[in-house]
């Protein structure tokens, strides 16, 4: 059976979703050189492992044949989303690929008009709109700090399609649930998805990258492998497949606004002296569009 949540609890769900994303960056930083797809397909493996133990005990755990397109579709978005980030990193500047990530929100939401499964309005891409101009002054403050230009190419391209797929992603979670096609469980949702994704980003990595290169992953990226596919992915996808149950798309996928918040947050600790005055307008930017989506949300109970 499974526990309905409230809106409040979902909220709080993904804040703590923005923090395991926003903690996860340092992470992969302190990794080896690896085949990233690879690397990948291996960390979803790890989430699915850890999230095996709980979706085997529903009763809708194995989808029948009629839902695998649905599945293999959302497992499309993630492998979509990682592959053209990962190509994009190479072609692309990190700010090019910062300011592209907060369109995916409003993405989301106008996906999520498409399939009914959003409201229409002015009030939620309004807040939206906050959030993305919050998460962009961010990002500015961060690539002005480093160096970092804005411009548009080939890689921002792919990293622009990627950002779609990945805002599709909890829209096609939405219909299912609205049409009654995916099972009430957050975990099952999780497992499949994160399962047919892992396999499609697993076959393209060997496919372009070299398998003998993970023979040469010490212990320590071992850790952090674990570390990653158990909180960066499982929780985190979980955390997303169970807001989305009570929360729009555009409302779930707006925590990615305070990715780049943590971000900063972990920089102040670091260096203390490398936050100036410029992070201040986005950081209340961010701040405000969240207060606002949560108050829309659990008035609105």
């Amino acid at each position: 059976m499974t526990v309905p949540i409230t809106p409040a609890a979902a909220h709080l769900g993904m804040l703590l979703w923005a923090v395991l994303v926003g903690l996860s960056f340092p992470a992969v930083g302190l990794m080896s050189e690896l085949p990233p797809l690879l690397l990948t397909a291996l960390r979803f493996a790890i989430a699915c492992s850890a999230l095996w133990w709980l979706a085997r005990r529903s009763p809708e755990f194995l989808p029948p044949l009629r839902l695998l397109p649905l599945y293999v579709l959302m497992g499309l978005c993630l492998a979509g989303f990682f592959g053209a980030m990962f190509w994009a990193a190479h072609h692309a500047t990190a700010l090019s690929m910062a300011t592209l990530f907060v369109t995916v929100p409003l993405l989301a939401f106008l996906l999520g008009l498409a399939l009914r499964v959003e409201r229409p309005g002015w009030r939620l891409p309004a807040i939206l709109a906050l959030g993305a101009c919050g998460a962009l002054g961010l990002a500015v403050a961060e690539a002005w700090q480093q160096g970092g230009l804005l411009r548009v190419g080939i890689g921002e391209g792919v990293f622009f399609l990627g950002c779609v797929s990945t805002a599709l992603y909890p829209v096609l979670s939405k219909w299912g649930l609205a049409t009654g096609r995916l099972p009430g469980s957050a975990a099952v949702r999780t497992f499949w998805s994160l399962g047919a994704g892992g396999v499609l980003i697993g076959l393209v990595g060997l496919l372009i990258e070299p398998l003998g290169e993970l023979a040469t992953m010490c212990g320590r990226d071992l850790a952090l492998l674990i570390y990653l596919g158990l909180f960066s992915s499982a929780l985190t996808f979980w955390l997303m497949q169970r807001a989305t149950a009570v929360l729009s798309p555009g409302v779930v996928t707006a925590y990615g606004y305070l990715v780049p918040f943590v971000s900063m947050l972990l920089l102040f600790i670091q260096t203390p002296g490398s936050i100036g005055l410029e992070w201040l307008p986005g950081s209340l930017a961010v701040l405000a569009a969240m207060a606002l989506l949560m108050r829309r949300d659990v008035a609105a109970t």
